[in-house]
Parts: structure tokens; C-alpha cells; sequence
């Protein structure tokens, strides 16, 4: 039989305060008495019981205020179903959204999406947050049509999109590489007549539009964005360099930075990595340092893919000294090298024709160091073996690579089928192109022409 626990005993052990009239410590101690229950007799007639002899309202503040609580989600949804069948009562945003999260949390995905689809269906209206915050939690579950579903529904009959709404579905379908759906967005957005895009819609454009190989686009929408009285970021400037650098347009991408600079936009790790990264490429290594050097004055914090493509580059011109003195330095900017740091490492040394020997010891250390080698680590080293005539120790490298489970590398492959055809080891080399053929088919002959 259901009982209460008795009023008396629990103003005993209620701590007094002041500023708390005694109607409202009453309040707080009833609320207390049916989340007690709520968590040892889940829900079920005894709880409604409670809210009888309770004499607690059934409302919107009620329904979030146990959706906080710690008891267990089926409970919540169970007393959600409850309160929305009680008469003169129906659930708004607030509460739709405050079961939504707790869905979400407890990853229930399916149960979420029938809650998502009631409150599209019910005639509650949602305003643009509420919209933005669905759309986020449909697309951190992957659910990136049911999201894009959900937004147009909603459009149509709910509410207006502000540029807020329009910027969550573009990061979302950002973050799933739909970049040509982002574009249509941008276009109906524009189409809207009082939904105007801002700095955070210009940057998720730009970004698409570069990942999608447009970057005239790109271009024509930076131009327009300053045009707009809008300010780039950052990060808008750093993809634009990006651009600038991949076209080989150098001057107008040290112009760009230039321009970074008069406007007060500081430029952060990831600036200051396609700035070093294109100068290498346009092969201006001793540019490439200089401005790493000066990125340390600015009090700018390397990050390992900065040094990793910094060691890369001082590698390539011969320099290998310095890629040694960036690697020891790593420590002091906690830094930790991974595998691609040891890759660069070793792969400068076979370039720069330092001894086999010293690749090794740099294999060895990686590995005592706890960074597990990658199958390009051992198709480095097969190759740098080979063209320095150590085939039999190229052999057991990719022997090695095959017992750690790595999948068949083309490239180690063709390498050493190369040095053993130069040996006149032909047999051994018939036998590995037919080994290679065997496990990558296709692939691997348009590889090897």
C-alpha cells in the first residue's frame, strides 16, 4: 500500500535558512518526498499517487524540473506520456527540448527521433533556438537527412529561420562533407529577403567552397563579406591563404597576411601552418623558418602538424641539422612527436643520404617511445633500404609489415621488386609482383604504370 513519509520526521532533518519562509521550505520538501519515490518506486501508481497527495501542479515547470532529476530515462519518458494525457494540459517547447536532451544523452536515437517528429507534429511553436538546437543534436547523431527533414517541416510551419538556424544546418552538413548542400542553403538564405549571412556563414561557405575546389567562389565570397562591412576571422583569412598558396599565387598570400595584420587579426597556430606550409611548397625554405622563428616571438604555441611540416621542408633542402634541433625542441613546447613526425625524420635522413644506420636508430626510438609505427613508416623505410642496397633488411621490414597486419603497400612492393630485378634476383622478384598482384589486383598495376 502506498504511504508517505511522515512531514514530521523530514522537518526534522531540513537544515533552516533564513531567507526561506516556511511555505516555501514546505514546497521544497514535497518536491524532495516525490523524487525520493520517483528513484525507489519509478513511475507507476504509486508516483501518481504522490502527485495527489502532494498537490503538486501538474505544468511545464514540474514536467523539466523531474526530466533534471537522476532517475532512470525510461521513467522521465514514461511520466512525459503521463502529463501529456492529463486534461487542460499540453506540453510546449520547453518541454519537448528537455526530454530531447535527456534522449539524446542517454543516446536513445530512435526514442529521440518519435519526440523530435511529435513536436513537429503538435501545434506548440518553436522559436529559431529551439530549431538550431535540433538540428545540432540530429546531426552529432549522424542524422543528417532526418535533420535536414526536420528543418524544412519546421520552416514551413513553425517558425522563421535566422541566420543562427541557417548557420547550424551549415555546420552540421560542414561537418558531413555535404559541401554542395551547403550552397543551396546559402542561396535560400539569401532568397529569405530578411535573413542576412554573418561572419560565421561566410566562414563555413568559404571552408565548403575550398574543400570543394571552387575557390573562385571562395574568393568572390571573401571579397563579398568585406564588401558587407563584415570582418574576416582568423580562420576565414587562414583558408584564403590556404587557397592563395595551393594556386601558387604567393605574392597575393603574403599580401593577405599583410592584410591580417593592419586589421588587429591575430594570426593563430593554424595561420601560421599554411603560411610555413606554402612557403615550402613555393621553396622558400629559409622564409618558411624565419616565420616559424617569428611565430615563437609572437608567443604563438607550435603544435605538432606546424613542426611536422616544418621538419618536412628543412628535410628537403638538406638541412638536417635544424629538423634535429625541432624535433629536440618539441619537449619544451609540450609537444609530443607521433607518427608523423618520426616519418618525416626518417624519410629526411634517407633524402639528405645520411647512414641507413641512423634511420634505424630513429625506427628503434620511435618505437621505445611507445609511438606505434604506421604502414607508411615501414614503406619509408623499405625504400630508403632499397636505394641504399640493403634489400635483405628491406625483405624482413616487409615481412615484419605483414605479420603486424598491415595491408599489402604498393609502394614497398614496387621498391624492392625494383632493387631485386637490379640484383638480377629475378626470381624472387616474380615472386613478389605475383604475391602483390594477387592481394591488390587492379590497384596495383595502375600504380606500378
Amino acid at each position: 500500500m502506498f504511504r508517505l513519509p511522515s512531514l514530521k520526521v523530514e522537518k526534522q532533518n531540513l537544515p533552516m535558512h533564513p531567507k526561506i519562509s516556511r511555505k516555501n521550505t514546505s514546497v521544497r520538501i514535497l518536491d524532495e518526498r516525490f523524487i525520493r519515490i520517483l528513484k525507489i518506486f519509478k513511475w507507476g501508481p504509486d508516483a501518481e499517487k504522490a502527485l495527489e497527495v502532494l498537490k503538486l501542479k501538474v505544468d511545464h515547470r514540474l514536467i523539466r524540473d523531474v526530466l533534471k532529476i537522476d532517475v532512470e530515462i525510461n521513467v522521465k519518458i514514461q511520466f512525459f506520456k503521463w502529463a501529456g494525457k492529463r486534461r487542460n494540459f499540453e506540453h510546449d517547447s520547453t518541454t519537448y527540448m528537455a526530454l530531447i536532451h535527456c534522449l539524446d544523452e542517454a543516446r536513445l536515437y530512435g526514442e529521440m527521433w518519435k519526440t523530435i517528429q511529435d513536436i513537429v507534429r503538435s501545434p506548440c511553436i518553436m522559436g529559431p533556438a529551439d530549431l538550431s538546437e535540433v538540428v545540432k543534436i540530429l546531426g552529432n547523431a549522424k542524422m543528417v537527412n532526418k535533420a535536414l527533414s526536420v528543418f524544412y517541416q519546421i520552416k514551413g510551419r513553425k517558425c522563421k529561420p535566422t541566420a543562427s538556424t541557417y548557420n547550424s544546418m551549415i555546420s552540421m552538413l560542414m561537418q558531413e562533407g555535404h559541401y554542395e548542400k551547403v550552397h543551396e542553403l546559402y542561396n535560400e538564405m539569401c532568397n529569405e529577403g530578411s535573413c542576412f549571412p554573418d561572419t560565421i556563414t561566410y566562414s563555413a561557405l568559404i571552408s565548403a567552397f575550398g574543400k570543394l575546389g571552387r575557390d573562385d567562389y571562395a574568393m568572390r565570397l571573401f571579397d563579398e563579406m568585406k564588401d558587407s562591412g563584415l570582418h574576416p576571422t582568423a580562420k576565414i583569412y587562414t583558408t584564403l591563404l590556404g587557397i592563395y598558396f595551393k594556386l601558387d599565387k604567393v605574392e597575393k598570400a603574403l599580401d593577405l597576411i599583410q592584410e591580417m595584420k593592419n586589421k588587429g587579426c591575430t594570426p593563430t597556430v593554424f595561420t601560421y601552418t599554411e603560411w610555413i606550409k606554402g612557403l615550402g611548397k613555393a621553396g622558400k625554405a629559409d622564409d618558411a623558418y624565419s616565420v616559424f622563428l617569428d611565430m615563437l616571438k609572437e608567443g604563438c604555441k607550435p603544435d605538432v602538424v606546424v613542426i611536422n611540416n616544418l621538419i618536412n621542408i628543412l628535410g628537403k633542402v638538406g638541412r638536417l641539422e635544424d629538423a634535429r634541433r625541432l624535433f629536440n625542441q618539441m619537449g619544451a613546447w609540450q609537444c609530443k612527436p607521433n607518427a608523423v613526425t618520426y616519418n618525416t625524420v626518417i624519410k629526411a635522413l634517407f633524402e639528405c643520404k645520411a647512414p641507413a644506420s641512423e634511420a634505424v636508430s630513429w625506427f628503434e626510438k620511435m618505437k621505445a617511445n611507445g609511438v606505434t609505427p604506421s604502414s607508411f613508416t615501414y614503406s619509408i623505410l623499405i625504400d630508403g633500404f632499397c636505394k641504399t642496397n640493403r634489400v635483405e633488411k628491406a625483405l624482413l621490414l616487409l615481412e615484419e609489415m605483414d605479420e603486424k597486419g598491415f595491408p599489402p603497400c604498393p609502394a614497398a612492393y614496387c621498391s624492392l621488386i625494383n632493387s631485386l630485378g637490379k640484383a638480377k634476383r629475378y626470381e624472387a622478384a616474380n615472386e613478389l609482383f605475383l604475391e602483390l598482384k594477387e592481394n591488390c589486383g587492379c590497384k596495383m598495376l595502375v600504380y606500378m604504370l
